[in-house]
């Protein structure tokens, strides 16, 4: 099993309600299978118990990087949420336990 943490590393940011997680591969093989595998309905699936809105992708190739838009995942926004991480900077570690399959 590979998780995202084995393959790159990552950056969160947020705009009112809106999380934006940048995940950037170590190397030309991991940002293969990150562009293969990483898809918005496997982050999707990751982020349910707490996203109201919808997951965009973004392909940056000459970084080697995917940027993920999630839209209704900061329970309102820093101004209202009651959660101890209200700006969501720690959503990018749970972005990086995504479970991912074995290259070939």
């Amino acid at each position: 099993m590979i998780r995202v943490y084995d393959i790159a590393h990552g950056r969160a940011g947020d705009k009112g309600d809106t999380s934006n997680i940048s995940v950037i591969a170590f190397d030309d093989s991991g940002w293969k299978l990150l562009q293969k595998e990483l898809t918005v309905e496997r982050v999707e699936k990751a982020f349910a118990h707490l996203l109201t809105g919808k997951v965009i992708r973004y392909e940056l190739p000459n970084l080697q990087a995917l940027n993920f838009v999630l839209e209704g995942a900061l329970a309102g926004g820093v101004t209202r949420s009651l959660a101890q991480d209200a700006h969501g900077k720690s959503l990018s570690s749970l972005m990086m336990t995504i479970e991912l399959p074995q290259p070939n």
